[in-house]
């Protein structure tokens, strides 16, 4: 305890320093901050990333998610301040800054006839100069519905494949692997909250309603100190406040699934007055599994169809204040269900809730914002010829973060506090249980500094992480830097340290496991890889370094280049296979990742265009042999287009090449006969299973390439201003190849991934 209070206190002293620091710094100046909210004049909706300029200087900036801009520590003045964005007419406002003085504006943008695409591409680029972002892509809901979607449905699951460094094990029950890191060293967030399991066993679909979503962060390696407990990368969504002015929404349908959202105000706003209110709530449920048999009964070679059901369900209300304070209450329930009749049945539940909530007080150069929630997983897995396996995992998290502007610094610093509780039984082939009820604990606190000298920003950061049930304390430095060569030309470089509790029951050795479940980390000793020797601590560690640069190319272009090596110096996972009650639950790995991503992108205001190629090498490191990882795609290339013509119709086409995974070879056959009757169980007369004798050499085959098609073709009626309908025609697979899931050893036939699906989504918006 004595170290985790000396770390801790490192924290503290390291923001005190610096905070005294920065006011120190900003009283002699004598200067006076410009702050305030950028709001589209009708709807009250926040105006994302415009381009604000004080006229006369060479000061601007670009407005955040919710529409704020800050002007830290400048001249005491008046300024004719100057906000631009594309579909807004220009917005000129003359503010008046006195010394020392936080100055806090509400502006209001009026839409325009004129659309101005560079606008858009000199706040974008504003956006690169000022921050170092490294591996790190912000996508928005117009993005994500750019993608050809399976089943007409947009959805991140189908958009985060696209991305650089992102792999994809299948369509059905496919985990998502970032950079060489498993589904479980990636955590996911939900407007702060925690989700354990973001994706239905269809694969093709997450639990997120993409309508509703404002922003999705998706951090594949080097991330800041901000974010702890994962290893690996960072899903970060966020959802929009409903619509402030008036009642609306949309409902749609398709082969897939059903939706509907729903939004309007609660207090409705008005820009003479402060306060308001508003409430969001969307649903979608799937009808695959009574869908298919009719209409994709060829997909499989049974009677079943595509047996997947799931059922999403979010709400949200919204409270904005006068100042630009606000505070959201948010809960969810999502639901996932395979029936494969006679032979298994899965079902998983997650459910929770709670709220967040930003405050800007009027005097202070500081922004408090917090997060408070709670929730809960549960999946159960019957099969016909063993025990049922169930999980449950239940935890809250809560934080609570402090942004401090300088000149040309920001501080940020918090302190996080996560708990979870996790129950799991599991019976293996020879009839060994394993069996987890704990409850763990996890406090951690960070602080970064974002720092930038003339044409270079640095981003040192510290993060102290305190795992309670284990004993184990982690300090994890993390370092980032930018260099603007020149305004189209950036060079940049990240590390860090990383950690983590949270262990997976899907083995990393497993091609297709559609039970998902969770433990904590164990409280029992483990051992190096391949030895007796114990392990120092209990956590999963990783250490990651990036560098790579940013291009602007003219008519638009942009290139991204970036190398990565992640070493992961400790794994663990359950041992699943031990066929005595003394062999250890848990067995150790170590491994790294490395690669190079490298994207081209270009977006007009009738087109958008994007290309990415990946190279990576995933190996594991078992005491035994060195191995790639089931997962390792050496090469991955993605091609996606999308025009508008005229103003109604809108044409996507999408096209994916992967090198063929690498699989264990088959050496031969036995009868294996099951020992879970005990002592009752007679291997004379009992009939034997067919085991599989595997090459001792891991993985040291490739199955065959992938490469697939999909397009999708929209159109608009546009009835009044408040009534559209959209009709969208796509088809998954297009020239319908087979493309190998994986291969079934003991019927000795191929299992090949969804084959061509046609679809119609039918979309009606008020």
């Amino acid at each position: 305890m004595l170290k985790t209070r000396t770390s801790l206190s490192l924290i503290f002293i390291s923001v005190f320093t610096l905070f005294c620091l920065f006011t120190g710094g900003r009283a002699a100046a004598q200067g006076g901050t410009l702050r305030g909210h950028l709001y589209d004049q009708v709807t009250g909706a926040p105006v994302s990333f415009a381009n604000i300029i004080l006229e006369g200087t060479d000061i601007r900036t670009v407005s955040d998610l919710d529409g704020f801009f800050n002007f830290p520590d400048i001249p005491a003045s008046t300024y004719n301040l100057q906000a631009m964005f594309i579909g807004y007419d220009t917005l000129r406002n003359v503010v008046t800054v006195a010394p020392n003085q936080v100055k806090y504006v509400k502006l209001y943008m009026t839409e325009g006839s004129i659309e101005l695409h560079e606008i858009n591409v000199s706040a974008t680029i504003e956006q690169r100069r000022n921050e170092v972002n490294f591996s790190r892509i912000t996508l928005t809901p117009k993005q994500i519905k750019a993608l050809p979607a399976v089943g007409g449905e947009a959805d991140i699951a189908q958009y985060l494949q696209v991305l650089p460094g992102v792999i994809s094990t299948g369509d059905q029950g496919g985990q998502i692997y970032i950079r060489g890191g498993s589904p479980v060293q990636t955590k996911v967030l939900l407007d702060g909250m925690t989700i354990y399991n973001p994706f239905h066993s269809i694969g093709f679909f997450s639990v997120f309603e993409t309508e509703a979503i404002k922003s999705a962060e998706v951090l594949t390696g080097g991330f800041g100190a901000e974010y702890g407990g994962r290893i690996s990368a960072i899903v970060d969504l966020k959802t929009r406040e409903g619509d402030r002015s008036r009642f609306g929404g949309l409902v749609s349908g398709s082969p897939f699934m059903v939706k509907g959202l729903f939004e309007g105000p609660i207090i409705k706003f008005d820009p003479k007055k402060d306060a308001s209110a508003s409430f969001l709530f969307t649903a979608k449920h799937s009808f695959l599994d009574k869908t298919s048999p009719v209409l994709y009964k060829y997909a499989t070679k049974d009677t079943l169809g595509l047996p997947y059901n799931f059922t999403d369900v979010y709400g949200k209300v919204s409270f904005l204040t006068g100042g630009g304070s606000k505070i959201d209450l948010f809960g969810f329930d999502f639901t996932d269900g395979v029936n494969l009749q006679d032979i298994a049945k899965l079902n998983w539940t997650s459910g929770g809730g709670g709220m967040n909530f930003k405050l800007i007080p009027s005097s202070s150069n500081l922004i408090i914002a917090g997060t408070l929630a709670y929730s809960k997983y549960d999946i159960t897995l019957k099969e016909a010829d063993d025990a049922p396996r169930r999980n449950t995992i239940g935890g809250f998290n809560a934080l609570l973060d402090f942004t401090y502007f300088g000149k040309n610094n920001t501080l940020n610093y918090g302190f996080d506090l996560n708990g979870f509780a996790t129950k799991f039984a599991f019976r293996n082939f020879v009839g060994i249980t394993l069996n987890q009820d704990e409850n763990t604990t996890e406090l951690g606190g960070y602080v970064t500094l974002r720092h930038k000298a003339g044409a270079v920003i640095i981003e040192p950061g510290l993060r102290a992480q305190f795992y309670a049930s284990l004993g184990d304390f982690s300090i994890e430095p993390r370092l980032a830097i930018k260099a603007n060569f020149s305004d189209h030309f950036r060079v940049k470089f990240a590390a860090g340290k990383y950690s983590q509790n949270l262990i997976s029951t899907v083995n990393e050795k497993d091609i297709v496991n559609l039970f998902v479940g969770f433990l904590s980390g164990p409280e029992e000793r483990i051992y190096k890889p391949g030895t007796k020797i114990q392990t120092p601590d209990k956590l999963q560690k990783a250490w990651h370094a990036l560098g790579g640069f940013e291009f602007d190319l003219t008519n638009g272009w942009e290139i991204n280049l970036e190398g990565y090596y992640k070493k992961f110096s400790q794994l663990i996972g359950i041992s699943r296979n031990k066929l005595k009650i003394e062999d250890p639950n848990f067995e150790t790995e170590t491994g790294n990742a490395y690669g190079m991503d490298i994207s081209f992108s270009r977006q007009t205001k009738k087109m958008y265009l994007w290309a990415t190629y990946s190279l990576g090498y995933v190996n594991r490191d078992d005491g035994e042999q060195v191995y790639p990882t089931h997962f390792e795609r050496r090469h991955n290339v993605n091609l996606l287009g999308t025009i508008n013509i005229g103003r109604t119709w809108e044409f996507s086409v999408r096209w994916n090449y992967g090198a063929g995974f690498p699989f264990t070879l088959t050496q031969g056959f036995y009868g294996q006969y099951s020992l879970l009757g005990g002592i009752d169980a007679n291997v004379l007369t009992g009939n034997p299973d067919l085991g599989i004798i595997y090459s001792e050499k891991r993985n040291s085959g490739h199955l065959p390439d992938y490469h697939r098609l999909d397009m999708s073709l929209k159109k608009e009626f546009e009835i009044n201003k408040n009534l559209k309908f959209e009709v969208l025609a796509s088809v998954t697979n297009v020239y319908n190849r087979g493309n190998i899931f994986y291969f079934d050893r003991v019927r000795y036939t191929r299992v090949d991934q969804l084959p061509i699906l046609p679809s119609l989504t039918l979309k009606v918006d008020f």
